[in-house]
């Protein structure tokens, strides 16, 4: 499996705080048949985002490990004004490797009536946002639909794992199914910080998704899309037999 959004370099952001806590959660990883993580430290007006500092540190890991996880870097975008107008002449310096994938966070307390057409901007330069964790913003928890539009203009999405198994409560674990079944989510991904609370794993999750929307796309969720991610290949089309038709959507979301 590949774990395209984790935070496992310690010192750089609110992930692991040690070097030992780093390797303990590769180690992890693998014990859970992850076999390549990206490394998606913070990029936002809280942590100063250092490309060369985080290649750095990412291949004194990889070497810590004996070069048996591979590793990607890139970031966790804020989809911010100063953030927007550095990616637009710099958008290397924030994709996952050297593809056009860019992992992107929202704000949990504002959404822009404009963002859709941000996002279509975005599109248009050739970089392919991914939003991260919409499940878990509370904005997007009432108003999930929103995620199809940005679908539609060429966004893809990444639930976390742990959200599906109700980790992070009821309502983002009840919103993350609603995304899987109106054909929502292309990815599930860990957003580990530590190796005690917020663990790397993908295998509970996958069977979770299974659940809903059957064994072959839930294999498309943690091995074939986020494979082609870290290649920077287009996306696999999903088993016709188990894709939810994204004009199938439930207009009301149950959340208890």
């Amino acid at each position: 499996m590949v774990d395209i959004h984790s935070h496992i370099l310690s010192g750089m952001d609110d992930g692991p705080e040690s070097f030992e806590m780093s390797a303990e959660m590769c180690r992890l990883a693998a014990d859970d048949g992850i076999t390549h993580i990206v490394s998606t430290p913070h990029c936002n007006d809280r942590y100063w985002y250092d490309r060369g500092a985080q290649y750095e540190a990412l291949e004194k890991l990889r070497e810590a490990t004996g070069h048996t996880m591979e590793f990607s870097l890139g970031c966790e975008f804020r989809v911010s004004y100063e953030n927007l107008q550095d990616l637009m002449g710099n958008p290397d310096n924030y994709t996952i490797g050297d593809t056009r994938y860019l992992l992107a966070e929202l704000s949990d307390f504002s959404i822009s009536p404009n963002l859709k057409l941000t996002l279509s901007q975005i599109r248009f330069e050739g970089i392919v946002p991914i939003i991260a964790h919409p499940e878990r913003n509370p904005i997007l928890q009432r108003k999930p639909e929103l995620v199809l539009e940005w679908i539609e203009v060429g966004c893809l999405v990444q639930v976390t794992a742990n959200s599906l198994t109700g980790f992070w409560g009821v309502r983002p674990q009840k919103v993350a199914a609603w995304l899987l079944k109106n054909g929502g989510v292309h990815f599930l991904a860990s957003d580990a910080h530590d190796p005690v609370y917020r663990m790397p794993g993908l295998s509970k999750a996958r069977q979770a998704a299974a659940a809903i929307v059957g064994d072959e796309q839930a294999r498309f969720l943690v091995e074939d899309n986020p494979r082609a991610v870290v290649l920077g290949e287009s996306m696999p089309s999903a088993p016709p037999s188990s894709f939810w038709p994204r004009t199938f959507v439930e207009r009301e979301v149950k959340v208890g």
